[in-house]
């Protein structure tokens, strides 16, 4: 039997992939970490795409070790490592390669709520492969001159290809939106052509690409159909709210030592990870106005705070879809 080709750089049979079965809704354990010392950096130039479009290859920023995950995303991303790291074994001694020979890609889609670590969790997956990161939205590819946005898509796959990293698209909706069954102008055309470009891409694409939405939805059933690890990210339970709130208030922060993470826990129901990292910035600069003694984090500040982002969460831009 014919060995399999590997997905770029295998993952050698001893490393570890291992990851904290109690952990919750995605979020760093600080705004400023960087992922652990000591990993490999590697000099990652920009590539360049079509009509000037440079796409920058970078490492990646956050780790595992940094992130809370609920559990059935953790076994989830599990099933996604072991697919890279025992790809010889499913796809030559196990011959997964006789009913599906496209298996040197790997395509992954996380979606959910917003604020739920999906990019992060892009990143954290790219430091595992031990690969560079490059990052696509809409905006990079893009284009208002007929022909210029295929062009562009091709190039970010072909920077990713040749840098050897993980391709990551964000807002991933806007790229993998349904196609138009009822072409009326150019418009219309050039939507189906850049969708019908980004498809032979994903066919070709001897790699890994990550997609993250908050409107799966809105994808075309073509690219569901070719993405075999689909991950929903949800909003944490209250138990996880806890552990949010305990993990995210720095140590350092005047007052950490007073507050009860259980009665936090209670009043953010309907937080995300993003959601309670912005609380605390805001009850945290609300603190700091204060003088002398008061002049520290209380719960008062935290719990106006939470106030503060589930009133945004409900008036603003007409509330969140997933609460509904």
């Amino acid at each position: 039997m014919r060995k399999p080709r590997t997905i770029g750089r295998q993952i050698e049979q001893d490393e570890s992939v291992v990851f904290s079965s109690a952990v919750v809704s995605a979020v760093a354990l600080s705004a400023g970490e960087t992922a652990a010392t000591g990993e490999r950096t590697l000099p990652l130039p920009p590539a360049a795409g079509a009509a000037g479009q440079a796409f920058a290859v970078r490492e990646p920023r956050f780790s595992f070790e940094q992130m809370v995950l609920a559990p059935d995303v953790m076994r989830n991303i599990d099933s996604v490592c072991a697919r890279i790291q025992h790809h010889d074994v499913l796809y030559g001694e196990w011959g997964l390669a006789s009913i599906d020979p496209g298996g040197v890609r790997v395509a992954v889609n996380l979606y959910g709520p917003p604020g739920t670590g999906k990019t992060m969790c892009a990143e954290a997956l790219a430091r595992r492969f031990g690969r560079p990161i490059l990052e696509v939205n809409y905006a990079d590819v893009e284009s208002k001159y007929v022909g210029e946005t295929p062009k562009n898509i091709r190039a970010a796959f072909a920077a990713a290809a040749a840098a050897g990293a993980v391709l990551f698209f964000d807002e991933a909706d806007s790229i993998l939106g349904k196609r138009m069954t009822n072409v009326q102008q150019s418009a219309d055309h050039a939507v189906n052509v850049s969708r019908a470009v980004m498809l032979r891409q994903m066919d070709l694409f001897e790699g890994i690409v990550i997609f993250a939405t908050n409107l799966a939805s809105n994808y075309d059933a073509a690219f569901v159909r070719r993405i075999p690890y689909h991950v929903y990210m949800p909003l944490p339970d209250e138990e996880c709210r806890a552990r949010l709130w305990q993990q995210l208030i720095p140590a350092a922060m005047p007052g950490k030592d007073t507050i009860p993470v259980s009665v936090l826990a209670e009043a953010s129901e309907g937080m995300s990870g993003g959601d309670i990292k912005n609380a605390i910035v805001l009850a945290a600069t609300r603190a700091v106005q204060r003088e002398g003694p008061a002049r520290l984090l209380t719960l008062e500040d935290l719990t106006e705070a939470i106030e503060a982002v589930l009133r945004a969460r409900r008036d603003v831009g007409g509330g969140s879809p997933w609460n509904r």
